[in-house]
This record gives structure tokens, sequence and C-alpha cells, in this order.
């Protein structure tokens, strides 16, 4: 059955020298993945985590976000990023989305501000860009700060730039196993605020200043004072390393993704029970994925698997989960739900 993700890995040529190199912390090639990152991005701040869980966790501090602090983010997304949320022990307030689909709706994000608003997450479902304008406008209205969340939405277009490059304030990225490009596990956060960037590279390595960590001697510095709780997410050489080489063919693959998409759209736009595929106007997806909603969803994703293809929802709204807190799933969610089909499109096929 031809699957519906699979890891790239192109060809590692350095890998050895890296690894007997005794240097494999931080260093040479997690500073040149960065910069190849922010220039395929066009963005100037560009930073690194060793997870996309840590990611969060470094952007949540930035913020000073506290404990009991909302987020509204939807329900229609992956558990990676909306359990970071709840780690941090803040309160995650679902809004609807669009059923047509499956990115967050900009009248029910206003509807659920509250005083506590503190972030607002806009979730690019499956590689389907959202309703960017609309939620940073919101954001810039309300004094609240918009992450576009690009967990599988890496290289995708609005508006013919690309998701982290939109104007949204902050962006991040994931690139575990089945992301396009992988480091095995990573991740990446995207700042236009030079004072937050700064403030989250403390952040992101145990909230030292390196700059004075060290005195003349080598020795560590007691001028140098940790003053900001922090995390230990700095990327290995290794992973950034394997960063750098995928995205020499980052554009090959994408490419690839949506030429499978296209014939996706040929060979289905005569199904009977097709409503419809997810893309919309000024957006162009990177095809993670190829999404349809289906008038009959068990017996399509039957019928597809006897075609040979894996298919499937991808994820469970996260209103079932009681880590959460109970609230009702949104009227667009379920809809969504319970017409949408993931199709494979990667590189692989």
């Amino acid at each position: 059955m031809i699957p519906l993700y699979k890891p790239y890995m192109p060809e590692l040529p350095e890998m050895q020298n890296i690894l007997h190199s005794g240097q494999l912390a931080y260093g040479k090639w997690g500073r040149e993945f960065e910069k190849r990152l922010a220039d395929y991005l066009g963005v100037k701040q560009v930073l690194l985590t060793n997870t996309y869980g840590l990611a969060w966790q470094v952007l949540f501090r930035t913020l000073g976000l506290k404990p009991g602090d909302e987020v509204i983010a939807t329900p229609m997304s992956c558990l990676q990023s909306t359990m970071p949320m709840a780690q941090y022990g803040l309160k995650t307030v679902w809004a609807d989305i669009d059923p047509r689909y499956g990115i967050l709706d900009p009248e029910s994000v206003k509807s659920k501000i509250t005083a506590k608003t503190k972030l607002i997450i806009n979730y690019h479902f499956c590689g389907y860009p959202g309703y960017v304008d609309e939620i940073n406008a919101i954001g810039k209205e309300k004094g609240i700060l918009v992450v576009d969340d690009c967990i599988e939405a890496f290289g995708a277009k609005y508006k013919g730039k690309r998701l982290g490059n939109v104007g949204t304030p902050l962006s991040i990225f994931n690139f575990q196993t089945v992301r396009l490009p992988n480091t095995i596990e990573g991740g990446a956060l995207v700042f236009k605020d030079e004072e937050l960037y700064m403030k989250a590279v403390i952040i992101r390595d145990l909230g030292i200043d390196r700059s004075i960590f060290r005195d003349e001697n080598g020795e560590i510095s007691a001028a140098c004072d940790i003053s900001i709780p922090s995390v230990n997410a700095t990327p290995s050489d290794v992973n950034s390393y394997i960063g750098c080489c995928q995205m020499e063919h980052i554009d090959e693959l994408l490419e690839k993704q949506a030429r499978n998409a296209k014939q996706w759209e040929n060979k289905l736009f005569d199904m009977p029970s097709l409503i419809d595929f997810i893309s919309r106007k000024d957006t162009e997806p990177n095809y993670w994925v190829c999404g349809i909603l289906s008038g009959s969803k068990e017996a399509d994703m039957k019928m597809f698997k006897e075609w040979g293809y894996a298919c499937s929802a991808v994820h469970l709204p996260n209103t079932y989960y009681s880590v959460f807190g109970r609230q009702e799933m949104p009227k667009g969610v379920e809809e969504f739900y319970n017409q949408f089909i993931a199709l494979p499109s990667g590189w692989w096929m």
C-alpha cells in the first residue's frame, strides 16, 4: 500500500566527519541551517530548537506567558501542537474552523477573546494556509500576538509568500520525521521582533548569555547572571546538518507533491461522493497530504485502501481529550471531521 507519510533522507556525505569531529553540539551546522531557513523564507531571525515541543516552551517563556493565561486555538490540530499548552499550564480555548477548509474561523476567534487571552494560534491544517490577514487583523486590533503554526506547512504560500514571511509576528515550524525538511527531530521559531528574538536566544540555552559566560581563563564567569527560567533546546550539529542537506532538495520535493495532488484532482473530479478539494484562492499548499471532503467518508476510505492508497482523517479533534478541559466540539469542527479524508501526495509517489 502506498503510505500517507514517509520520511525523506538525502545523501549525507559529511556525516561521518561530523560524528568523529568532536563538535556535535550546536555550532557550525546549526548556524548554517538557521541561515538557509532564513534565506528560503525571506526573513532575518530564525531560531532552531532540538524539538518542536521545546520550541513552544521557548516561545511561551519569551512572551512571558503564565499558567492560567488563555490561548485560542483550533481543536482540529496535531497533538504535538496542543499538548505544549497543557504542559505549560495554559488554558486552551477552542475556536471553530471553516468546515470547507479545516482552518481557523476568524469570526469564532473574535467570539472567544477575553481579558485573559494572550495568544492566538493560527494552525495551517495539513499544509493548507489559513486565514492569515483576517486573523492577524484581529490580533492587531485586540493587541494580542498571533503565531502561525506551520507544523505541517513548510513551503506553503499565502498570496505568493511563504508562511513564516506573511506578516504574522511569530511563526513555528516542525522538522520531525514525516515533515519537510526533516531533521529526525527539531523545530524552529521565526520572530519579526528583534528584541523577542534576542530574548529567545538566551531562553533556548539555559538562560546563558554566551558572550559573557566565560572569563579570560575560560572559566564560567560569576558576572554572567542566569535570571530567566529557561530550557535546554539547542539543536545538535548532526540534526542541523541533515536539515542543511534536505534544504538542497526542498523545492524539487514540494513540486513533486503539487504535481501528485493535481493527479488526484484529475482522477477524482467526477467522483459522485466528492464534495470538494480543500485548497482555496490565494494559497499554495505544500501538499503534505491531498485533502478532500467526501459525502461518504467511510465508504470512500475503504475504496482508496482497496485501490492501494493509505488514507486517514489525520487528526482527532482535540475536544476528545480531557487534558484540555471539557469543551463542546464546535459545529464546524464536527462537520469537517465527518467529511475530511487525507490522501497521499508525497514525493515518493
